[in-house]
């Protein structure tokens, strides 16, 4: 049986159908991610499972039990935010102490767990700094202490990486897989990074309309969308349909190719001209119209070419090939 059942999820505010019928099982210490664009439902179905919102319609279980309208403090699930939400006049261990303090825990035992969850997440010996005196990685760090020192069934992450600058974002992604691993927690992230998405789930649902499009491992809805939605807002994919479909690939319907997949050749393949050229240092991103009709991006890594190679490209007539295995329906 699944940690967590949801069953026929719906909400709506005012005219807007946020969420549309949702169905999603998740599994005892997964990490599973929400991902979307705003929009999407994604955030609105975490805060259902939270408390926050009553749903109009459906059910949710955990371990078994119907908590669908059960107030936020009454459920077996913690949530970490974006802005933190620590409490400013308190010093690091009185933030995480906060939880059990409410829960009527003795003072002994309150300190000994939030030690032990300081430790966890990389920041003992900050005990007694306040919430200004520290950087953003660290009080993300210790809002994950304070939700983790209750030890819930459940952790609940609301684009908790957004405020971070990308090198520190990249940091915590790998410290926050590393660390669920370690206190095997299910963890629920939400985001709209689908980079964020795939390099730290067990799975991922992909949200549009208040529906989940798709629902699997990172590298199956990166390799395999099952439709246009999702291979495009997913990595770039490169969408071939109509006309270009029939003349390149031989058949009709819509296929996507990802941009690494495709190569350029001097010698063979589909003809185009190289409209631009984005130098992105370790690659190089060409945006190719083909004479068939379609405009693809290519990836090419940089392994001997400098950036005065690269770009004399621009203009320039070039081929393009790949395998037929890279080619995969979406329509």
């Amino acid at each position: 049986m699944a940690l967590i059942e949801i069953r026929g999820l719906s909400k709506s505010f005012g005219e807007v159908k946020a969420v549309a019928g949702v169905d999603l099982d998740i599994n005892a210490g997964e990490f599973i991610t929400l991902l979307g664009p705003s929009g999407s439902g994604k955030t609105t179905v975490l805060r259902m499972i939270a408390g926050f919102e009553d749903p109009d319609a459906g059910t949710i279980k955990l371990n078994g039990e119907d908590i669908t309208h059960l107030p936020p403090y009454d459920r077996d699930v913690n949530t970490v935010f974006q802005d933190y939400a620590l409490f400013p006049h308190m010093d690091v261990i009185t933030n995480i102490e906060y939880g059990l303090r409410v829960k009527k825990v003795n003072k002994e035992e309150r300190r000994k767990k939030a030690l032990e969850a300081l430790e966890q997440v990389r920041l003992s010996g900050y005990e007694k700094r306040k919430p200004s005196q520290l950087s953003g990685g660290q009080r993300q760090r210790v809002a994950l202490a304070r939700a983790l020192v209750n030890r819930p069934s459940v952790l609940l992450l609301d684009e908790p990486l957004g405020a971070l600058d990308l090198k520190l974002r990249q940091q915590m992604q790998i410290e926050l897989k590393e660390l669920q691993r370690e206190v095997g927690i299910t963890f629920i992230f939400v985001t709209h990074d689908q980079e964020e998405a795939l390099t730290m789930s067990d799975r991922i649902a992909v949200f549009d309309k208040g529906k989940i499009q798709q629902l699997d491992r990172p590298a199956a809805i990166y390799e395999k969308p099952v439709n246009e939605f999702v291979a495009g807002f997913v990595g770039v994919s490169n969408l071939i349909t109509g006309n270009a479909a029939q003349t390149l690939l031989g058949k009709s319907g819509t296929f996507t190719v990802r941009p690494e997949k495709i190569q350029i050749d001097k010698a063979q393949g589909a003809a185009g001209t190289v409209k631009e050229v984005e130098y992105l240092g370790p690659s190089t991103r060409f945006i190719v119209d083909l004479d068939a009709g379609a405009r693809l991006v290519v990836l090419r890594q940089n392994t001997d070419e400098s950036a005065v190679d690269v770009m004399s490209m621009r203009g320039k007539k070039v081929n393009l090939s790949w395998a037929k295995e890279s080619e995969y329906r979406v329509n």
